[in-house]
């Protein structure tokens, strides 16, 4: 029997291990999708509590907690630091073969090397031993990137940020790079109640009154300028799915002005609105060089009740029509035919369309760009041992392995990390399997060089963050 999450935790071979310890393990993170606060990152945040680390803003946890029968007091609510960490330790138990239960351990492994299993038992010792190591200097935001040997992360913002916390940091000196990405779902989603309200923001940020539709792009143009002379070389859009209805310019401009005037609008003018916007930004990012992501397969805001009170991101996700795929060959080949696909990266939250993903992107590789088009690593519910194996399974039956980007945290935690860690055991695992039953040639100079380049090499050519 094995030891539970050992220092050989999922590597089942010895070329697994040899590939994971000696090429895998050593490779900087470059975590080119993340959520983490820029203010947080700018002012060296302290934190308070392993709570607030640990719990604060973890939809994941809260999810399970509920889910445990923990009220919302001790989720998102007003009960004490402790209390909520207590409840999380009493749910722990219960999440054996959730992927919780080993990012959790890998988390107090690996920042605070605490070896032992959460569990009500436990709670008080290990709550104290964290809150008492988080004094120290190195367990600040910085400090955490810093352990994890992070090089470079790329928060979400909305095109009207200022980008004040990215610019302080920069000027700070501080050695790891925090990018800005551009995400103006805002800007798209004309559906939305408060759409006009962001057009007025949008207006005054950037200097141009937006009341046409071509206005809003050029009040988009100057914000992506802004982002671009602040570093940022990526935008990413959270989608339902893709759209690809034709429209004319005057569709689209009188769409616009309905939503402004707050009128209803039908779900066929919803869908061409989305259809140009999306056009409208692929271009830009194409103009820019940048790289587009595209995560689509999301259906946020469901429970009224929990989106009124904690905002975002807590319903539950999945969608698969694979009439989605033909919309999606549709708008990428609307971009390639015009000279407008920049590279890209598409992200399914549904397993099921992982070959419908990894055949997609065989059809829009340019012949010059190695990887151009990517398949996004599993995401959200799926980046875990079954969803991250499918994936690159998928994508090495369809695609190339070998260039893909690798994986990233997508979280607002600074203890988020080790899913990278988790992620690189389950490549070297997958390869080592293949050596071991004579898939694979055991050949340790390529298979050294695709680990690497996979956990960080690819990722570090592709983003062009180091021009």
């Amino acid at each position: 029997m094995k030891q539970f999450m050992d220092e050989n935790f999922l590597l089942e071979t010895e070329t697994a291990q040899e590939l994971f310890h000696n090429h895998a393990a050593k490779m900087p993170i470059i975590d080119y999708h993340c959520h983490l606060d820029p203010q947080m990152v700018a002012e060296d945040h302290q934190f308070k509590s392993i709570t607030e680390l640990w719990l604060g803003g973890d939809h994941y946890k809260w999810r399970a907690m509920r889910t445990n029968g923990v009220a919302e007091k001790y989720c998102t609510g007003d009960a004490s630091d402790w209390e909520k960490f207590e409840k999380w330790a009493e749910t722990m138990p219960y999440t054996f073969r959730n992927p919780l239960y080993h990012w959790s351990h890998l988390e107090l492994k690996t920042a605070f090397g605490i070896d032992k299993q959460l569990s009500p038992a436990t709670a008080r010792e290990i709550y104290d031993e964290c809150n008492e190591k988080l004094k120290k200097p190195e367990f600040s935001a910085r400090g955490l990137m810093r352990h994890y040997n992070v090089e470079c992360v790329c928060t979400t913002d909305d095109p009207i940020d200022d980008l004040k916390w990215h610019k302080k940091t920069r000027e700070s000196g501080f050695e790891i790079k925090m990018l800005p990405a551009w995400r103006p779902d805002k800007a798209m989603n004309i559906e939305k109640s408060d759409f006009a309200d962001y057009m007025k923001k949008l207006s005054e940020v950037s200097g141009i009154e937006v009341n046409s539709f071509k206005c809003m792009v050029d009040a988009l143009q100057k914000r992506h300028d802004f982002f671009a002379e602040n570093g940022c070389r990526l935008s990413d859009h959270g989608l339902e799915e893709f759209y690809d209805e034709k429209f004319t310019d005057s569709q689209v401009e009188t769409i616009f002005g309905k939503a402004l005037r707050g009128l209803q609008l039908s779900p066929l003018e919803i869908r061409q609105y989305k259809h140009a916007f999306l056009k409208v930004c692929g271009e830009m990012d194409a103009d820019a060089d940048w790289t587009q992501q595209y995560h689509y397969g999301t259906i946020r805001d469901n429970n009224t009740l929990m989106y009124n009170k904690l905002g975002a991101d807590l319903g539950f996700d999945s969608i698969g029509e694979f009439s989605t795929a033909k919309a999606m060959s549709h708008f990428l080949d609307e971009l390639n035919s015009e000279g407008k696909l920049t590279r890209t990266i598409l992200y399914c939250l549904n397993p099921c369309a992982n070959e419908v993903i990894a055949t997609m992107l065989g059809n829009f590789q340019d012949g010059i760009t190695p990887g151009k088009i990517q398949m996004g690593s599993g995401w959200w519910f799926n980046d875990q041992l079954d969803g991250m194996t499918k994936q690159m399974n998928a994508l090495s039956v369809l695609g190339l392995l070998s260039r893909f980007v690798g994986m990233l945290t997508d979280s607002r935690s600074f203890l988020s990390y080790p899913r990278h860690e988790y992620f690189r055991r389950l490549l070297c695992n997958l390869l080592g399997n293949d050596v071991e039953k004579g898939l694979l040639p055991n050949d340790q100079e390529i298979l050294a060089r695709m680990v690497e380049d996979i956990s960080y090499n690819n990722a570090h050519r592709y983003f062009k963050f180091y021009k």
